[in-house]
């Protein structure tokens, strides 16, 4: 898995006057748990903006004034109106302890049943797992090269050795539906396809 480093400072007071603070200069109140203790600091908003707005799946190497700690985003809380982030919730990664992260799909190949005239549908973009940090990998892969009309990949038929997927077992990821073209295709008489 990829690692965004990013430094932060110690925030002094709790309270939503001190988050507004915060925030007029430019900074996210930002909270870091799971580990001995609870750390509050806030970081850069400019600067941490690379690691939200990708699809991509960072353990997060945070300095927060020398201290160093190994993180993910747990919980990002956004301004109502604006696309701004207002908190950060930090979980903090403890070697051995496994951890919960939506990882990203990504798909390979091509569905012979969209060259039949099916249509191709994804019901997830990301999938909850539970495994060990350092055994996490950066995405999903999921091959659809095998995938005819009327054919789909639940959760449970993903295994990924040290993943435990966390979706419903039953819940369709990325399928092919049948459309008019191929039901036309399927009525016609054998002579006139």
């Amino acid at each position: 898995m990829k690692t965004f480093s990013i430094s932060g400072s110690l925030r002094g007071n709790v309270g939503k006057k001190e988050a507004k603070a915060v925030r007029r200069a430019g900074n996210i109140p930002c909270v870091l748990y799971g580990g001995k203790e609870q750390v509050l600091f806030s970081i850069n908003a400019k600067e941490f903006g690379k690691a939200v707005f990708t699809p991509e799946v960072f353990l997060i190497d945070l300095n927060i004034e020398g201290r160093k700690f190994l993180a993910i985003i747990q919980e990002m809380q956004w301004h109502p109106v604006t696309t701004e982030v207002s908190h950060l919730d930090f979980l903090e990664v403890i070697e051995g302890k496994p951890i919960v992260i939506k990882l990203p799909l990504k798909f390979t190949g091509v569905a012979p049943g969209v060259l039949q005239g099916g249509k191709l549908f994804k019901k997830f973009r990301t999938l909850k797992v539970k495994g060990l940090a350092e055994k996490m990998p950066e995405c999903i892969t999921l091959d659809i090269s095998g995938l005819n009309v009327e054919q789909n990949i639940k959760v449970g038929d993903i295994k990924i050795d040290g993943l435990t997927m966390l979706d419903s077992q039953n819940a369709i990821v990325v399928g092919v539906a049948s459309t008019r073209a191929v039901v036309a295709d399927a009525a016609a008489p054998a002579g006139k396809k």
